[in-house]
């Protein structure tokens, strides 16, 4: 199954946290959702992340310095980012991705598996 939704879309309203969060997209829409109204609110975030940068967002997976090697990151924040940049959302939530930030060449996974984040290094 592929989440999917339109960036033409509006954010949904009216539904109650277990609906956001523990619906069958696991939360994924509600935190794409939050990354449009962010643009909205932090222009130079969203252009930033535009240009390709994993800027630094609540969910695991944004890069503030160069490091060695790859970190782990939730599809949470892939899904934030793309809402951000003005992306549709489209996650496949069995899949990592792997992606790499211009700005501090720092490789980073995402991963659907929030309870394996915790294992795996920032």
């Amino acid at each position: 199954m592929v989440i999917e939704r339109s960036a033409q879309a509006s954010n949904r309203t009216g539904l109650s946290n277990k609906q956001l969060w523990h619906g069958e997209d696991g939360g994924l829409i509600a935190c794409w959702e939050r990354g449009k109204e962010l643009a909205r609110e932090q222009p130079n975030l969203a252009e930033r992340a535009r240009k390709g940068e994993l800027v630094v967002l609540p969910w695991k997976g944004g890069v503030e310095a160069a490091i060695k090697g790859r970190k782990y990151g939730s599809h949470r924040y892939l899904a934030m980012w793309q809402g951000l940049r003005g992306d549709d959302l489209h996650i496949h939530p069995d899949s990592e991705v792997e992606m790499s930030c211009p700005v501090h060449k720092a490789k980073v996974i995402f991963v659907n598996d929030v309870d394996l984040l915790d294992t795996l290094p920032d």
